[in-house]
């Protein structure tokens, strides 16, 4: 039997299921705000996995796929997973990517008791659920504006969490750098690894993003123990991308895209063109490499520098790798 687990002194023993909420401070006016929490224990002991969304405030796609993960009520047979909808409340009801006090949650951690309120966001969260589990998958998309093809990023130089990142199952992984004050980086601190979870747009729905979402956490669950395996289930191989490169705006102007987000490109194809307010062609926007389209801008205005498409190198796999995005969305959106 697993032992005890408590979270802001709620106390949760092996097989029951609850939902909580961890304190966190008052608006204004006085109004209490916290942390709502799912938590589905088996009764046999094993890995503790968190799920969480919205460290920043205006990414919505990860709060819908763990709302339907709680609602598909999962077959937990052994270990603990806790789901944490929404982590930066108060993003969430101004809408915003940051909290009230101009901070970046994910540039906050690992946060403190008695410090600004994004420190105490950050500690509460570490404190009573990061630190308890074993791994831990946070959900996120891209910024205002900017579309992300789904992808884990992750610290793939780590045998653990590579294996975790392609159980996850997307076509795309992403060898990603280490943030000063982000949640995956304090985490490694503690030996926690994190998959962090990139697809579609900020304050959008995105119909594949949570699908592949969805799936993505089932399939850590079955390779972790805490589900059964479902073996009739279509594989979707993951690629590596060592580098990644955005390409930027060479002018300013109107745009006219010619590539989609999934996209295969080659070195020198042109992805875009920057016109005049009378349509006049200014620039080109040319791929400086072959590769894949990870994200891409969505507003058709740009400044000279601004970043407007994200391609992931993926060498003489990159043919392979938009297959099996294509075969991800054929699985996915039947």
């Amino acid at each position: 039997m697993q032992n005890i687990l408590t979270i802001a002194e709620h106390d949760i023993a092996p097989g029951e299921k609850c939902q909580l909420d961890i304190p966190v401070a008052s608006l204004y006016t006085n109004t209490d705000v916290s942390i709502p929490v799912y938590v589905q224990r088996a009764k046999r002991k094993g890995p503790v996995v968190f799920v969480s969304a919205a460290i920043h405030g205006d990414e919505l796609n990860g709060i819908e796929v763990i709302q339907r993960l709680i609602k598909a009520n999962l077959n937990i047979i052994r270990g603990t997973i806790i789901l944490v909808p929404m982590v930066n409340v108060y993003g969430v009801l101004n809408q915003s990517r940051y909290l009230p006090d101009r901070r970046d949650l994910n540039r906050s951690f690992p946060g403190s008791a008695k410090g600004s309120l994004a420190a105490r966001l950050a500690h509460t969260f570490m404190k009573n659920i990061v630190n308890q589990c074993d791994v831990g998958i946070d959900m996120h998309t891209g910024a205002i504006h900017r579309s992300n093809l789904p992808q884990i990023r992750a610290n793939l130089e780590d045998e653990q969490t590579l294996d975790l990142a392609r159980a996850f199952g997307v076509p795309v992984l992403l060898n990603a750098s280490l943030r000063d004050g982000s949640l995956r980086g304090e985490a490694i601190e503690y030996k926690i690894p994190v998959l962090i979870y990139e697809a579609g747009e900020a304050l959008r729905h995105d119909e594949l993003s949570i699908q592949a979402g969805y799936q993505g956490v089932v399939n850590v669950l079955m390779y972790l123990g805490l589900m059964r395996k479902n073996r009739r289930k279509r594989r979707i191989d993951p690629f590596v991308a060592n580098k990644s490169e955005w390409i930027r705006a060479p002018g300013s102007g109107f745009v006219n895209e010619f590539v989609k987000l999934g996209e295969q490109v080659e070195k020198g194809q042109i992805l875009a063109e920057i016109n005049s307010p009378l349509g006049e062609l200014i620039q080109h926007v040319v791929s400086t490499r072959s590769g894949i389209i990870i994200g891409k801008q969505n507003i058709p205005l740009v400044q000279e520098g601004d970043a407007m498409f994200h391609i992931g190198y993926f060498g003489k796999d990159a043919d392979e790798v938009a297959g099996h995005i294509e075969m991800m969305r054929d699985t996915l959106l039947l």
